[in-house]
């Protein structure tokens, strides 16, 4: 596999839309990304199981830079709450561990394909209807907040995106403005890829026909890429979070959710 300008041209927009969009709604580009990268690597000649597998790790390994661009906008503004990070990270990292390192090499492509697509739209569903928490619920203890953490890095490793897609839907249930819990899922989304990452790193070592310069399940000329091109975008979209009403913000995130369940369930069911 030889890196043409159309490839390169191909990873820089979706690396220019996925980061723009991971500082819009704190989900990492990783929604966006895998269904594409999914395309681009099967195009390349890499087998469909294993197009789906290194789609996954390759998005999650992009996310260590657009997290941290974006959460620089955001904490410029004051909306990322540190609190929630720090009581929700040390589970995120246990859960990711687990899923990365452990259940995504044991899994098929076309299964994690089809649990990617059912997942994303029940998460739509759920912003979409736009339920009102009470107003007397809050954000659980330190034991329950390890617990969240521990479910949103379990499955973030199995689907390859930064959490956004539970955190922001759970801390808004639990009464945390919408602009906070996208800002907070941002700053979020640096321990879940981190941890996630070494994981698909080491459990992709032993794996055989992997495409040249792939690190595990890694595509790094993927990586550098969409790296390079998404942290420029990625403040930009935190920008544009900060103007958007709340009902339009939660709408563009259902919406953009639901288009990529449907692709990635029709995958799995092909695949």
């Amino acid at each position: 596999m030889s890196l043409q300008p159309l490839l390169i041209f191909e990873l820089a927009l979706l690396g220019i839309g996925t980061g723009f969009l991971a500082g819009l709604l704190g989900i990492g580009g990783g929604m966006l990304m895998v269904p594409f990268l999914t395309i681009i690597l099967s195009n390349q000649g890499v087998a469909p199981d294993l197009a789906v597998k290194m789609a996954i790790a390759t998005s999650m390994a992009t996310i260590i830079f657009t997290s941290v661009s974006s959460v620089r906008s955001h904490h410029k503004r004051g909306a990322v709450r540190w609190d929630l990070v720090k009581g929700l990270a040390p589970g995120i990292v246990a859960g990711s561990i687990v899923s990365s390192l452990g259940v995504f090499a044991l899994l098929k492509g076309s299964f994690l394909a089809i649990f990617f697509a059912l997942f994303v739209g029940f998460s739509a569903t759920q912003m979409f209807l736009n339920r009102k928490p009470k107003p007397t619920r809050q954000m659980p203890g330190t034991a329950g907040q390890f617990a969240a953490g521990g479910f949103i890095g379990f499955l973030s490793g199995l689907v390859g995106a930064g959490g956004g897609f539970i955190s922001v839907p759970f801390m808004t249930w639990c009464n945390v403005a919408i602009h906070n819990a996208v800002a907070t899922s941002a700053a979020l989304g640096f321990p879940i890829a981190l941890a996630n990452v070494t994981g698909y790193a080491i459990a992709g070592l032993s794996v055989q026909n992997l495409p040249p310069a792939s690190f595990g399940y890694i595509w790094l000329p993927g990586l550098v890429v969409i790296a390079l091109c998404s942290v420029f975008t990625a403040p930009l979209g935190a920008k544009a979070a900060h103007a958007l009403p709340v009902d339009r913000l939660k709408r563009i995130f259902a919406t953009l959710l639901y288009m990529l369940a449907a692709y990635m369930f029709y995958k799995g069911v092909a695949g």
